[in-house]
């Protein structure tokens, strides 16, 4: 197959922890042809879409990890898969390349993630669709909804953007906090913004499970363990990884969200648990496979081109 990867820079990846450069290095090792595109160089020429892409190798050489022929200016169903894993935001010219994407699967192109599964799915906002899984939570800009939030759950609470990624701007409220308003003030951008208000779930100190879904099933799991310092488990801010077992609320958590997930035709995601609960679904450019893989002793990333292998046949 020749398999194209709309992803950021290739010359700025972690060799040791991109999941993308995974996908790339599982792919070109079942002999498949591995192609790079920027998400700026899409376009569409009537009902065609087009993009300027380049053949590339990879290697798991730091330093030396890619080589990139001369870029070629094809159209998108020249290619039979493309990755999106360009990581967030999710801003204009991210819906635009999806538009761009979803005419190139209307020309027999396998996408993955299915771009309207991708225009359809907000990371924070698609977990509302499982409120038996997910903790307490309300959507608002409402400075005194946010403070009426705190009252009702002893006085603290989470907040974070409904467009954020990665960790960015979620805070831990505290009513006794001097810098409470201010903090509201800026989250929700003085009541302009609507931001996520979740309960506080204390088993965040013993971390934030990353199970990784391929066509809604559970691939396997990673625990990220916030710094003593933090609140966040993300791995960049300073988080843990270490090895877990998937429990049985973590398999019924799957399967509710895997069901939709195949029928949004979100092929491959990560879900969010903390203790109980489901807090995230993320369906952009979801991270975890070479950690996952490593510790649990698999091959998350080839069993992810298997399955396009079998979805491309």
């Amino acid at each position: 197959m020749q398999i194209g990867f709309v992803m950021d820079p290739i010359a700025s990846v972690n060799i040791n922890a991109d999941t993308t450069f995974a996908f790339m290095l599982a792919a070109q090792e079942r002999g498949h042809e591995v192609y790079f595109l920027k998400m700026e160089d899409l376009a569409a020429e009537g009902d065609e879409a087009w993009g300027i892409m380049q053949h590339c190798q990879v290697r798991r050489v730091a330093g030396d990890h890619y080589e990139l022929d001369s870029p070629q200016y094809e159209p998108l169903h020249a290619l039979d898969a493309i990755f999106m894993r360009k990581d967030p935001p999710f801003d204009v010219p991210y819906l635009h390349a999806a538009h761009m994407l979803e005419l190139a699967e209307e020309k027999g192109c396998f996408v993955i993630n299915k771009p309207n599964g991708l225009r359809a799915a907000n990371e924070k906002l698609y977990a509302l669709h499982f409120a038996e899984l997910i903790p307490d939570t309300v959507v608002t800009r409402s400075a005194e909804r946010i403070h009426g939030f705190l009252d009702d759950h002893e006085g603290r609470c989470i907040i974070k953007p409904i467009d954020g990624h990665g960790g960015e701007g979620i805070f831990v409220l505290e009513r006794d906090d001097k810098n409470l308003n201010a903090l509201i003030e800026v989250a929700t951008d003085h009541e302009r913004k609507k931001i996520i208000c979740q309960s506080y779930i204390p088993e965040i100190r013993e971390g934030d499970k990353r199970i990784l879904m391929l066509d809604g099933e559970p691939l396997g799991g990673i625990l990220r363990v916030p710094a003593e310092t933090e609140h966040r488990g993300n791995i960049h801010v300073g988080g843990t990884v270490k090895k877990v077992e998937l429990t049985e609320r973590d398999r019924e958590i799957c399967e509710k969200v895997g069901e939709r997930l195949r029928q949004d035709g979100i092929w491959f995601a990560g879900i969010d648990v903390i203790g109980e609960f489901l807090t995230e679904v993320n369906v952009t450019s979801p991270t975890g496979i070479q950690e996952m893989s490593r510790l649990n002793g698999v091959d998350g990333a080839g069993d992810v081109i298997g399955f396009i292998e079998g979805r491309v046949a």
